[in-house]
């Protein structure tokens, strides 16, 4: 069977603490028990949460939706972007099957990134590892008036923001990764053809503002 791979980078920084840390919890619990109500879904979508403060880690390998247990997260530290950007290229490597003359690999992996800052560190290292690797989408969503966009339009061309980072546009913003994550599943099950761009997406809710 072709895994989708999806990996989901959360900012847990010090600037998370409280309201958006509770709602970014909140929203990963959501998502996994929609997405296991969905059929293509839990056939096919596997998912990864790596977070990063002053570092950043795989607190869950790529997993099927049915095994996945939802990390215990907490706000602390400072913003290690650029470390979550090679770290995902590593995950990538290790964990998703390329395809080679004899059989079909996995899916390319869908990348979804929230921050609320600015990196603290060098994310160049992390962004030439990462544009080396595969990936069918990147979306990255700059969460309140903290985040700056223009270095996450350096990672992807899909970034979206939200004006606030409260519970209501975090959990908005989970509920459109999760319909986003089963129209892909939907997609590569039905035609065989993966997402490439944010039009191939669900209409993001009008919580989001897509930064052109």
């Amino acid at each position: 069977m072709r895994k989708l791979p999806v990996y989901v980078l959360l900012d847990t920084s010090g600037s998370m603490m409280g309201e958006p840390i509770e709602a970014v919890k909140n929203g990963v619990q959501v998502m996994i028990s929609s997405l296991r109500q969905n059929p293509q879904a839990i056939e096919t979508a596997f998912l990864s949460i790596i977070t990063f403060n002053s570092t950043a880690q795989q607190v869950v390998p790529l997993t099927d939706l049915s095994s996945f247990q939802t990390p215990d997260i907490q706000a602390s530290g400072t913003t290690a972007l650029g470390g979550a950007l090679e770290l995902v290229s590593t995950c990538i490597d290790n964990e998703v099957a390329s395809t080679t003359a004899e059989s079909k690999g996995d899916w390319k992996p869908l990348i979804f990134i929230m921050t609320d800052g600015i990196p603290t560190d060098n994310i160049q290292r992390g962004l030439t590892e990462l544009k080396k690797r595969h990936t069918a989408i990147i979306v990255a969503c700059a969460a309140g008036s903290g985040a700056d966009t223009s270095f996450l339009k350096q990672i992807t061309e899909n970034v979206v923001s939200l004006d606030t980072a409260d519970s209501q546009s975090i959990s908005k913003f989970f509920a459109w990764v999760t319909a986003s994550i089963g129209v892909t599943s939907s997609k590569v099950e039905d035609s065989g053809k993966e997402a490439t761009g944010l039009n191939e997406l669900p209409p993001p809710p009008s919580e989001l503002n897509i930064v052109l």
